[in-house]
């Protein structure tokens, strides 16, 4: 029989099971689908910022037993793309017909004097690790290292609950952003009271407190840092070019080699001649879909699927400040304040990937743009 392997459970990977698995129902073909990660749950990191972050999570059993997907439960140590293998930590061999890599990204962990006290949102175990932290410390000084998306929820959030210090080596919030969403950045940061140091960066990390860059000494509860991500390491195992975020560049059907397909933080997929994919939720969902599909329509003789995305938005959280919905690569701003709020809050319930519901998740496995596939 037919075997596709996923690796990753978070969006991509989960999405991309799922996909297969719809093409596998929709053609009454036999196709054994396999998605390998170590985690239980499907974690929503773009909700890890929060307050609770024991409430991002889904369990995956809940997600792939009722669509007849395998869960191996183990990390994967190698990629044998000759012999179409791949051999997990607990030394399993599992062979695939058609591979998806879908094993997301991870924080760029700096190399500086008390690196190890740094706390960061980048897994549940760290955001969880954090609240506990800062859960202690009523009225608690937080330093946010990075301005960028991440940096930003994070500290609006903080700034409820404590004294927030926004750090970038940047000279402006949100560079990544774009100026257009910034005055209602910066009007939020103020109306928070969330004071920033842009132009430097952290140079130690001490027991309650940070050296900067510049030569100050700042007091501080927490060192939070949000700063860079890059593709997962297992990228190197697959021949083929990279771009500077260690992502695999596919084609128009996120196919990197002949058997192996990219999806999520581990693909660099173009949108247009001048945008790629960005390493967000926004993406990781509609790559994996059609990463899935175009890997089981491609074992069955079926036609592939161009990925073709939603047109880009940004929406950022700013805490009691609202948010602010910005459209397009020029990032024009469409909604802020309350109302920016209320689509945010819509946006994060409709992560939610269905559960318990072969039928309804498989239906959302079909839906790629607003289009049933």
């Amino acid at each position: 029989m037919p075997h596709i392997v996923v690796i990753g459970g978070g969006f991509a990977g989960v999405w991309s099971a799922a996909s297969a698995a719809q093409v596998r129902h929709s053609t009454g073909a036999e196709l054994r689908i396999t998605l390998i990660a170590p985690n239980s749950d499907l974690v929503l990191r773009p909700r890890l910022y929060e307050a609770d972050p024991g409430r991002a999570t889904v369990a995956l059993d809940r997600i792939v037993k009722p669509i007849d997907v395998e869960h191996v439960r183990a990390s994967v140590r190698r990629i044998d793309v000759a012999r179409r293998r791949v051999t997990t930590d607990d030394g399993r061999d599992i062979d695939y017909d058609r591979l998806v890599l879908a094993s997301g990204s991870r924080l760029i962990r700096p190399e500086l004097p008390g690196a190890d006290r740094l706390f960061d949102i980048d897994t549940l175990d760290g955001a969880q690790r954090l609240q506990a932290h800062l859960g202690e410390r009523p009225g608690f000084h937080a330093m946010v290292v990075g301005a960028g998306f991440t940096g930003l929820e994070l500290a609006t959030e903080l700034a409820s609950r404590g004294r927030v210090l926004l750090v970038d080596r940047a000279t402006d919030v949100g560079p990544e952003l774009g100026a257009g969403p910034r005055p209602q950045i910066l009007m939020a940061l103020d109306e928070l009271g969330i004071a920033c140091r842009l132009g430097v960066t952290v140079t130690e990390v001490g027991d309650g407190f940070a050296a900067l860059s510049d030569g100050s000494r700042i007091d501080t509860d927490a060192v939070v840092w949000t700063a860079g991500l890059q593709a997962s390491p297992l990228t190197l195992q697959i021949p083929g070019p990279r771009d500077h975020l260690g992502r695999l560049e596919v084609d128009e059907w996120l196919r990197v080699t002949d058997d192996v397909f990219a999806a999520g933080d581990t693909a660099a997929a173009r949108i247009d001649p001048d945008h790629s994919t960005v390493q967000s939720c926004q993406y990781a969902v509609p790559l994996g879909k059609t990463a899935g599909h175009n890997a089981a329509a491609d074992l069955l003789g079926l036609a592939a699927l161009p990925f073709a995305p939603d047109p880009y938005v940004t929406c950022l959280d700013l805490g009691a400040a609202g948010a602010v919905l910005a459209e397009g690569w020029d990032r024009r701003v469409q909604a802020s304040g309350s109302e920016g709020k209320k689509i945010k809050e819509y946006i994060m319930q409709l992560i939610h990937p269905p559960v318990d519901d072969a039928d309804a998740i498989l239906s959302a496995a079909r839906e790629i743009r607003g289009r049933e596939v």
